[in-house]
């Protein structure tokens, strides 16, 4: 594609995928840092019992924005792949028929989030002394689902085309919105949960706005149309091949936590607080390698379109190795400072150290996740996604949900159900690499 500073396709590759990984990096950790924003003025300004009730939604969030992201990640590796093969048609195609799915699931996310708020948020035992807020919470932050999508799915159509810092730009001006409207609506108005989530939901929907008029105004093939006449019913059918099942592949994880959120339920309140605040770090530094997953699968798609063997196998093994060294040193430095971190976010002593229970096994273990996700990144830039869905189902799903009724039942104790984490991605990781290994040689060897 013209106009970009990462040619995907012929650069030298250690450089190109951190240079390409570091826009995204940015931008995703300013959206933990906006969020942690959200939950730190929420609890500092509003108290503990909107701290509470914010953290307890963030599974549940987690579970919707999960199937957003994972989505466009699928849209990202069939732009990308088009875009390697050098078919400006199919680009094009691709560019619209996804923009109507992620208009489609975004709308749909609108409406569940706001029917199953508060029967969900029952359902996994959340305090009576929070629900309230944390219904309310949810049901507002639900309005900018629509946003979410678009915003992912362009997002995903400009790293495909080797753009990552315009994204990162238009992140940053939303996120400052962010800040400034949680503050003043929180603080100045005092609105409580209800102004942290419409801060939310007005910043989304400004990123969301930026990202569409970026594609509308371009003059490459990525240019949105924005019409729904003239949609190849092929390439339609591909989006959804690829996209859906990229996007339950994230559900799983929201899904599977959800029965984790409800095992932290069963402890006290200031468990669930301290929970709440650690599990900011879980997403600063999972995003940091979500960055590197995004980088291989777009240059493993971009080189398997313009059939590139070599560079498709070694796409992802520098991945690798920058997630999984990414998440080594965040990791160890969050055991180190863990306590300053979770001051962040209360000054209550005994919420800082329910936290520091979760990060002392969380830390060091967060660098076993590269191997899970990188491969399953890889496979979807090789265009398969149902065979890594069975087996994260497998290893991250069904493996938990036993973890929890046996090991954590016999035992009871917080560390108990941190340690499922550990143990689920080192079974999913290698089976996952296996399938990866077999799909390229498969691939590769006609």
């Amino acid at each position: 594609m013209k106009g970009r500073s990462i040619d995907i396709t012929g650069g030298r590759l250690g450089r190109d995928i951190f240079l390409f990984s570091m826009p995204i990096i940015v931008s995703n950790v300013l959206q933990v840092l906006f969020n942690v924003a959200d939950v730190a003025v929420a609890g500092r300004f509003a108290g503990a019992e909107a701290l509470g009730s914010v953290g307890s939604t963030t599974l549940l969030v987690a579970l919707f924005v999960g199937i957003l992201l994972g989505i466009g990640s699928g849209i990202n590796a069939i732009v990308a792949r088009c875009c390697g093969a050098g078919d400006g048609r199919s680009v094009s195609e691709s560019v619209q028929a996804s923009f109507l799915v992620a208009l489609f699931v975004g709308l749909l996310f609108l409406v569940l989030g706001i029917i199953s708020a508060e029967p969900v948020l029952t359902l996994l035992g959340t305090k009576d002394v929070l629900i309230e807020g944390a219904v309310l919470y949810f049901r507002i932050y639900s309005i900018g689902f629509p946003a979410l999508a678009l915003y992912n799915f362009g997002n995903g159509v400009l790293s495909a085309a080797g753009e990552t810092k315009k994204p990162m730009l238009f992140l940053m001006t939303a996120g400052v919105i962010n800040v400034g409207l949680n503050l003043v609506f929180v603080i100045v108005f005092e609105w409580g949960v209800a102004g942290v989530a419409a801060a939310s939901v007005i910043s989304e929907n400004i990123s969301a706005g930026l990202i569409l008029r970026e594609l509308i105004i371009s003059d490459e093939d990525i240019k949105l149309r924005v019409k729904i006449s003239g949609i190849n019913p092929g390439v339609m059918s591909n989006v959804l091949a690829l996209g859906i099942p990229a996007g339950m592949q994230n559900s799983i994880f929201g899904f599977t936590n959800l029965f984790i959120q409800a095992a932290v339920n069963s402890f006290s309140a200031v468990m669930v607080e301290g929970n709440s605040a650690a599990s900011n770090a879980d997403n600063i530094i999972y995003d940091v390698m979500a960055a590197f997953y995004v980088a291989c699968t777009s240059f493993m798609a971009q080189n398997y379109g313009a059939w590139n063997k070599k560079r498709v196998i070694q796409s992802f093994r520098i991945s690798l190795l920058y997630s999984f060294l990414a998440a080594l040193i965040l990791g160890g430095a969050l055991v180190i400072f863990g306590r300053e971190f979770l001051s962040i976010f209360t000054t209550e002593e005994a919420v800082i150290d329910a936290g520091m229970n979760k990060i002392s096994v969380m830390g060091w273990s967060f660098c076993l996740t590269a191997l899970m996700d990188c491969s399953i990144a890889a496979s979807r830039g090789l265009g398969k996604t149902f065979v890594p869905f069975v087996i994260l189902i497998m290893g991250s799903c069904v493996f938990r949900l036993i973890w929890i009724y046996t090991v954590f039942a016999a035992i009871h104790t917080i560390r108990s159900l941190y340690l499922l984490y550990p143990f689920s991605w080192i079974i999913t990781g290698v089976a996952e690499y296996l399938y990866l290994k077999h799909i390229y040689r498969k691939i590769f060897s006609t």
